[in-house]
């Protein structure tokens, strides 16, 4: 894996990262629409609850609300050293 050199560190995105582990964009944005679903789930089931439970069960759809655009934005990390990887070749 090449990295850019920044003074005495190397600098490892979680996007290289992941793209090494072996998750490629599509996982990503597969959880990114995945977590829309549950949060609509969550937010349907926080109308069955009762009055008392019905504020806890809300803030956690908000909740898992806000995870969309975060794997989707790393999903678009690892697009990127995707399309690094098609460009560069094959290592030898």
């Amino acid at each position: 894996m090449r990295t850019r050199p920044t003074g005495n560190a190397l600098v490892v995105t979680v996007g290289r990262l992941l793209h090494r582990i072996g998750f490629r964009a599509i996982h990503l944005q597969a959880t990114s629409l995945g977590s829309i679903v549950l949060c609509i789930a969550l937010w349907l089931r926080a109308k069955t609850v009762d009055q008392d439970e019905r504020g806890n069960a809300e803030r956690r759809a908000l909740f898992v609300g806000l995870w969309p655009p975060m794997f989707w934005a790393i999903g678009e990390s690892v697009r990127q050293n995707e399309d690094r990887g098609l460009l560069r070749g094959p290592r030898t």
